[in-house]
């Protein structure tokens, strides 16, 4: 790699893009190409842009970080992902790895490991951030020994894009638009939601949408 690592910086706050800038481009061999606000901005950046890295907040407006990850890793297998998150939680580890990530950073001590996280990804290596590995590692091994699978997503893709959109207060009309299906198969997939998960009404599809961190509260 000719030059500094371009990176594409995704995360719905301004003040932690800016900041997250500023650590960024301090390094010589990393720089911020391109931002965005949300996942399907990210995704569309990362069309556009010859970018090296994205670092995807999880929790962002339209698509989560992992949500992206998912689609980066569909249209740009090349492309390293990272994802930034205030959550430390064993699920989102998880499923960053399955989205194709190459690590995961907490916000509160980004400073410390976010440029030593970008390092990592863009040498192919995974980057885990210090003291969640001897607890994931013990857990990994207790399934293992166990016989158990990794943590299953209970919800597939497509319901979980329409759990976020109907959490986030969008209409069956306006889901239907933004995802190009149907009202009426929007509708099917949420009275799914609420059948799979044991769920009421849209409050509780709501609550249980913060808690898997689709959208913050």
């Amino acid at each position: 790699m000719t030059g500094p690592a371009r990176i594409l910086l995704a995360d719905d706050h301004a003040l932690v893009r800016r900041g997250v800038r500023l650590i960024l481009d301090a390094e010589p061999d990393l720089t911020v190409v391109a931002e965005a606000a949300d996942g399907s901005e990210a995704v569309a950046q990362a069309r556009e842009q010859d970018v090296d890295l994205a670092i995807l907040d999880i929790a962002m407006p339209r698509r989560t970080g992992l949500q992206a990850a998912r689609e980066l890793a569909r249209i740009r297998p090349d492309l390293r992902t990272l994802m930034l998150t205030m959550y430390d939680n064993e699920q989102y580890f998880f499923e960053a790895l399955r989205a194709g990530a190459s690590g995961y950073v907490l916000k509160s001590v980004a400073d410390r490991d976010l440029v030593e996280a970008c390092r990592s990804a863009l040498r192919d290596e995974p980057f885990i951030y210090p003291g969640v590995e001897t607890t994931l590692i013990r857990s990994y091994l207790d399934r293992a020994r166990r016989g158990d699978p990794l943590p299953a997503r209970p919800i597939t893709e497509r319901e979980e894009e329409i759990l976020k959109l109907v959490a986030e207060g969008h209409t069956s009309k306006e889901i239907g638009d933004l995802l190009v299906i149907s009202a009426k198969t929007v509708e099917r997939h949420r009275a799914n939601l609420l059948q799979k998960l044991g769920l009421r009404d849209r409050l509780e599809l709501t609550r249980y949408a913060i808690r898997a961190g689709l959208i913050e509260p």
